[in-house]
């Protein structure tokens, strides 16, 4: 077996797909360190810097002395205390849903929603480019999947007509290596007609899309009929930690009476729940970040287009620049971070063969400066 492993492991590396874990010295978002070096940071998810915003860190060290730090026991047993229920309801209110459930990570919530709904006879079907999470609740549930080409409804309409059982259509809201969105009222229109469930993982819009920071449903004005499952996270936009399911009331007892992730997982953070209410508080209070944020994807693309370089089209914080090849997108991510720009390179399997990248993500600490200083220095050495 360890033969095995270490020829998988020397494969990893000859092909130019080795992960590696960056150690920072300084908190997520804006500006951090590795070392004594200090970067430009444009590969954290904290894309309103709620992450080290004084309010959220004070909170939590509130909720730590009154709530605890750990919860001690799962949501069933004795660990599911008064702070969870105040969190789930303002959950529930943002989103416009009847109940939400707390989950410690999206990719849990994930697993248990698609693991607990479906059953072998069933048909789940996939964009492409969904999550992994989700292709994994799949394998969970032992049902049929099917794959429709990213965002192309006729592929979907296709692969309806050979589906089996219940059907759940799934999709990404804000899709996380693209930035691009799902076209959501064409699936609404696709599942109704078909009698398929449709679930949406807005991980990447909640927080950041919609009026309020409700995500996408909330921009595209879809109600609990049209969009029943919602599944979000609180790690990305809103700074915090864990994942969140809003939906019905018969959906969220369902799940809590026998999704196995839910039943046998020790319940998320008091404190952590504590800190999520307030950052919930600021998307309201503070309601110029998203203003700022929408101000610097412009500034982004206007930009970028101006310089020359090849981007896609995405109106969200992922800003992502296809090269191509492992080894040059690798090349190309150390020169940056040399100059001062911590950016990701995302290379198969995580994206597709032949679409490595640089996963640039913008957040509200984000200045106009740092992205034209990113670009002018990326187009040098992209020409280079």
């Amino acid at each position: 077996m360890f033969d095995r492993i270490h020829q998988r492991l020397q494969r990893q590396t000859q092909q130019q797909r080795q992960r590696e874990r960056l150690v920072l010295n300084a908190p997520p978002s804006g500006l951090t360190r590795i070392g004594h070096k200090e970067l430009v940071n444009f590969s954290s998810n904290d894309y309103l810097g709620f992450a080290q915003h004084p309010a959220v860190v004070h909170a939590l060290e509130v909720g730590a002395k009154r709530w605890g730090v750990g919860a001690g026991a799962s949501h069933l047993v004795s660990g599911h205390s008064q702070i969870h229920e105040d969190l789930e309801q303002a959950l529930a209110a943002l989103t416009q849903r009847p109940r939400a459930l707390l989950f410690s990570n999206g990719y849990m919530a994930n697993l248990a929603l698609i693991s607990t709904l479906m059953e072998k006879d069933d048909t789940v079907l996939h964009d492409r480019l969904n999550h992994a999470s989700l292709f994994d609740g799949t394998l969970l549930a032992g049902c049929r999947f099917l794959r429709y080409q990213h965002l192309d409804m006729t592929s979907l309409k296709q692969r309806l007509a050979r589906a089996q059982g219940h059907c759940l259509i799934v999709t990404d809201g804000v899709f996380s290596m693209d930035g691009d969105t799902a076209p959501l009222r064409d699936l609404v229109q696709i599942s109704r007609t078909h009698e398929a469930m449709l679930m949406v993982d807005d991980a990447h819009g909640i927080g950041v899309l919609g009026p309020h920071g409700a995500g996408l449903l909330e921009q595209e004005q879809l109600s609990v009929n049209e969009v029943p499952i919602l599944m979000g996270t609180l790690g990305k936009a809103l700074g915090t930690a864990g994942a969140f399911v809003a939906g019905s009331e018969t959906l969220i007892e369902y799940l809590i009476q026998f999704a196995r992730p839910y039943i046998y997982t020790t319940a998320s953070s008091p404190a952590m729940a504590y800190a999520t209410l307030t950052a919930l508080e600021l998307l309201e209070k503070e309601a110029w970040r998203r203003t700022h944020l929408k101000d610097l994807i412009h500034h982004f693309q206007s930009t970028a287009t101006e310089l020359g370089l090849t981007i896609q089209p995405s109106q969200t914080p992922i800003q992502p620049v296809v090269i191509g090849d492992n080894t040059t997108t690798l090349r190309v991510a150390r020169a940056l971070r040399e100059h001062g720009f911590l950016v990701g390179a995302i290379r198969p399997p995580t994206v597709p063969e032949h679409t490595a990248r640089l996963r640039i993500t913008l957040c509200a600490d984000h200045r106009p400066e740092h992205i034209i200083a990113l670009l002018q220095t990326l187009s040098r050495l992209h020409t280079s």
